[in-house]
């Protein structure tokens, strides 16, 4: 899907980690909050407080979920996931476009 039709959004940006992830949030009719950004290129951990799973719009990134050895690489079109109250490492080496789905 190329867009999200018939969205609230939070007009304050979503600033992180200096400025290298930048992300607004969305509410949709039926109240799902999702955020749509940018990480530039960096080497980022997050943190999760609930499920959610990552959508790549566009660019390329590695991920390591917490606990894990190995990256996985994801670019535009793919998704993965992450569990509630875990971390993960994402590094960048393009721009990435990305939609976080809560659930």
């Amino acid at each position: 899907m190329s867009h999200l039709d018939y969205v609230s959004v939070v007009k304050k940006s979503n600033v992180y980690f200096d400025g290298k992830c930048i992300s607004h949030t969305l509410f949709l009719e039926d109240g799902t909050r999702k955020t749509i950004g940018v990480i530039f290129p960096s080497t980022l951990t997050f943190n999760t407080g609930s499920p959610e799973t990552m959508e790549i719009i566009g660019g390329v990134c590695k991920v390591r979920l917490g606990g894990e050895l190995d990256w996985k690489t994801y670019s535009a079109g793919e998704c993965f996931t992450i569990p509630a109250n875990r971390h993960f490492d994402i590094e960048t080496v393009e721009f990435l476009d990305y939609v976080c789905h809560f659930d």
